[in-house]
């Protein structure tokens, strides 16, 4: 982080002579560099979404934008007031009518306030940000016709290597859906060993998408529990029982495997109780769909817990980026979720990928530019 980036920032006042003039949306594209397949419990992912970006601008002149995921927004609840009843620096959104305008109002406050998002909430986490490709899913059972089995997984783990990470997630839960479920079993156990013997120094996790039980889940634990994985994600629908007898496993054999849990359609405060109890150690809750504003204000209560955080961030690589500013901002998130590709119509060209990790730019607000 530079040197000259103020340690006490102000409050709303900084935010003071601004009021909200326009809202305005259109809707960004997002390109993978190859076709995402299946996971555990959904099929083909395609080569890339698109997703509304929001425009905000004052009537002093200053903008920032945002993406956003979710109900259609009403893009004039906020048109006419004043920007230090919608946005606070120091805590994020403080008006529930300008949540769909989260991402977008950080970005105009580090605009106006000169600095990065990341400065801006504290510059608690370290820099580069260490992340991992999200994006190793059922390669090997694709094309239908003629899948190309065990080759399709190891070509795409290369290509995100040459691509600058040292870190995979693998998409595992192929008997759900989609194989017989010992046969899938196994398959997700030969993939796990395949990656793991041809990337001997990449961190490895793996993702069930709620396609395991909690007895599968220890067996395949015990299956590959030479592979050195950092965390297993989702294993099942979160409860108690089970995640107990995952942990139990855990203490049992002396696994520092971390169990990872939170991200879909989540009871946010079921899943931090079962943090406080130790069942779980990171959490993932969306970026963007549980919130940047949202993240902020449970970081002292993950802190509180002992446990650990990773916003969810697939779909659109831009959401790294805001994953990556969160980390490098509140600190405790180790690892981010990367998701390789670009976004049309945005120049990201201050973020860096090499070695595993994203360099931030030092540009106000987000670095990121809507219409390069």
């Amino acid at each position: 982080m530079p040197a000259d980036l103020p340690t006490d920032l102000p409050g709303t006042g900084a935010l003071a002579g601004h009021w909200i003039a326009a809202v305005d949306s259109t809707r960004v594209r997002s390109r993978y560099p190859r076709t995402i397949g299946r996971n555990a419990r959904l099929g083909a992912h395609g080569d890339g979404p698109d997703v509304l970006a929001i425009t905000v601008r004052t009537d002093a002149g200053a903008s920032g934008w945002g993406l956003y995921e979710g109900p259609e927004p009403d893009l004039a609840a906020c048109v006419g007031r004043p920007l230090e009843e919608l946005f606070d620096p120091a805590l994020g959104v403080i008006d529930p009518a300008a949540l769909p305008l989260d991402i977008a109002l950080h970005d105009l406050a580090g605009r106006i306030l000169g600095v990065p998002v990341h400065a801006m909430l504290g510059g608690h986490g370290t820099v580069p940000v260490a992340c991992y490709s999200g994006a190793i899913y059922f390669d090997d059972l694709d094309p239908e016709e003629s899948p190309r089995g065990l080759d399709g997984v190891l070509t795409a783990c290369a290509a995100d290597w040459d691509a600058g990470y040292r870190a995979f997630k693998l998409k595992i839960g192929r008997g759900n859906l989609w194989m017989p479920a010992d046969e899938g079993f196994a398959r997700d156990v030969e993939v796990v060993r395949a990656v793991r013997d041809a990337y001997p120094e990449a961190r490895l996790l793996v993702d069930m998408n709620d396609g395991y039980s909690p007895e599968r889940t220890i067996r395949f634990l015990d299956a590959v529990q030479e592979c050195d994985l950092y965390w297993i994600e989702e294993p099942f629908a979160e409860h108690a029982e089970g995640l107990r007898a995952v942990r139990e496993h855990l203490n049992r054999t002396g696994s520092r495997v971390l169990v990872a849990d939170g991200e879909f359609d989540p009871d946010v405060e079921q899943v931090l109780d079962l943090a406080a109890a130790g069942l779980l150690d990171v959490l993932l809750m969306d970026v963007l769909s549980f919130g940047f504003t949202a993240w902020r204000r449970i970081m002292p209560r993950v802190r509180e817990a002992g446990v650990l955080a990773s916003p969810h961030a697939w779909g659109h690589p831009l959401k790294t980026l805001y994953a990556a500013q969160l980390a490098a901002g509140l600190g405790t998130i180790p690892v981010v979720e990367a998701v390789p590709g670009r976004t049309e119509g945005v120049d990201a060209t201050g973020y860096t990928l090499l070695d595993g990790a994203i360099t931030l730019p030092d540009d106000p607000g987000f670095g990121l530019h809507l219409g390069g």
